[in-house]
């Protein structure tokens, strides 16, 4: 029986699966804690991957290991490997001004056909961008960029930054990196920042593998995103991810470019692409929600479905950390139809879960406009997990909602591609899909209209 073992190194934690590698079964687990915020210390990231690993009993018995990520984010190294200053994450909207400047410089239309994606301030070219002209000193001492699972990869492989490696779904999330020619853009790193002589990972190819000081075999790695479709074997479906932000991605032979900025052309983890939507704004607001109505997320979701549907016109806009879709990085949220009334606990709570699912339902509105077909949506996250969510999700998407089992779906993507490596095999082992509860609604085309009368507040601007 070989083992093999897959990391989720996400913005708030760092997870660990050890998996059959011919079967998938599971056989044990680990955990550590982020730092919160929107810069850490990477260490934080390295401490965590060793306490996780501890909690999962170890990788004596591991044959491979696949790292998988935030993605975005910006890391810096000196000539000897050392991390020049904390690294900023997808989260940070610092660089907002930077992404607008870049994309007025070069043109939407143009950053879209080389890329993939029109810049804005998750990626990494715009916090290039933002550290030219705030920390030029700290710029000056970069040698070497990378991402996060990038970093975490070499640190286990011990060496110079040279040594850096990185796989396509991540590199497609600089900014800097052409899916469908394979290759860097130096030209428009050199635009960034005026530094196209940075050194920049190896890209391996998604079944390729490098070696750890401890002999260990390491995957290319991958984005969190791409990363989670390998783990729920959802190689048709259009996947709705709900954590810190809200994720809505697709699989494709074709890789988009959308000017307009909504929809990224991402490359997934073997050699196709990744047509993505991401708001900055998901499970998030109902933490938040939660917090101000002083209960837990349970009860929440006990009130949200004792409201009546469209929560008697209480609408919210859940933009309380800008917004990456539409583009509003420095919006902030807001309540509407709020009456001496209808301005209860239970319309509030409602109003938050709604508002944060349509706030997702636009960009399933704008894959369906690059031709991707949407005829159920697989619904996965922390959010996923609340029955308000699963059974408002329907009404707000239009079709019917697929949710899996509980479960570590990034890491296990990861460790699926350790099994790809592991076993030799000429494609990705076919590990069994995750059991799925089928939930369906009517859709509620008067709550999208009330919606989307709100968002025209900010649209308008």
């Amino acid at each position: 029986m070989t083992l093999v073992a897959g990391i989720d190194s996400s913005t708030q934690s760092c997870k660990v699966v050890i998996r059959e590698a011919e079967t998938g079964r599971l056989k044990r687990t680990g955990r550590a804690s982020h730092p919160s915020g929107t810069e850490v210390d990477p260490e934080h990231w390295w401490s965590a991957l060793q306490h996780a690993v501890a909690d999962a009993g170890g990788l004596d018995d591991v044959a491979a290991l696949g790292i998988a990520g935030q993605q975005h984010g910006l890391v810096c190294l000196d000539e000897s490997g050392r991390v020049v200053r904390d690294a900023l994450l997808w989260n940070d909207t610092r660089s907002a001004d930077a992404a607008r400047d870049l994309v007025a410089e070069l043109g939407a239309a143009a950053w879209a056909e080389r890329t993939g994606s029109v810049p804005v301030a998750s990626f990494t070219v715009t916090k290039l961008r933002w550290l030219a002209e705030h920390e030029p000193d700290n710029l000056a001492r970069t040698a070497a960029v990378c991402l996060p699972h990038d970093w975490l990869t070499w640190r286990l492989r011990g060496g110079g930054p040279e040594l850096v490696t990185t796989d396509r779904s991540d590199a497609s999330g600089t900014g800097y990196f052409d899916s469908r020619a394979g290759k860097y853009c130096r030209d428009l790193i050199e635009l960034a920042c005026g530094r196209g002589d940075l050194m920049l990972p190896r890209v391996l190819a998604p079944d390729e593998s490098t070696v750890a000081a401890s002999g260990l075999r390491l995957t290319a790695g991958a984005g969190d995103n791409a990363a989670a479709r390998l783990g729920l074997a959802a190689d048709t479906d259009v996947v709705v991810s709900l954590g810190t932000s809200g994720v809505v991605s697709a699989s494709s032979a074709v890789r988009p470019a959308d000017p307009s900025g909504i929809v990224a052309g991402f490359a997934d983890a073997t050699d196709r692409h990744l047509p993505l939507v991401c708001t900055l704004n998901a499970a998030r607001v109902l933490d938040t929600v939660a917090g101000m109505l002083g209960i837990a997320l349970p009860r929440l979701s006990e009130l949200a479905l004792s409201a009546p549907a469209g929560a008697e016109g209480v609408v919210l806009v859940p933009y309380l950390d800008g917004e990456r879709t539409p583009n509003l990085p420095k919006a902030t949220g807001a309540l509407h139809g709020l009456t001496t009334d209808t301005t209860t606990p239970a319309n509030f709570a409602r109003a938050a879960v709604e508002g944060m699912l349509c706030g997702i339902a636009v960009g399933l509105e704008a894959l369906a406009a690059h031709g991707v077909s949407i005829p159920a949506v697989r619904l996965v996250g922390g959010a996923a997990a609340l029955p308000a969510v699963r059974e408002i999700a329907p009404t707000v998407f239009g079709v019917p909602v697929l949710v899996p089992d509980p479960g570590e779906y990034v890491a296990d993507g990861a460790a699926r591609q350790a099994a790809w490596v592991a076993t030799g095999g000429a494609e990705l082992p076919a590990w069994p899909e995750p059991p799925l509860e089928r939930f369906d609604a009517p859709p509620s085309q008067a709550l999208w209209d009330r919606y989307r009368a709100a968002r025209s507040r900010y649209l308008e601007r």
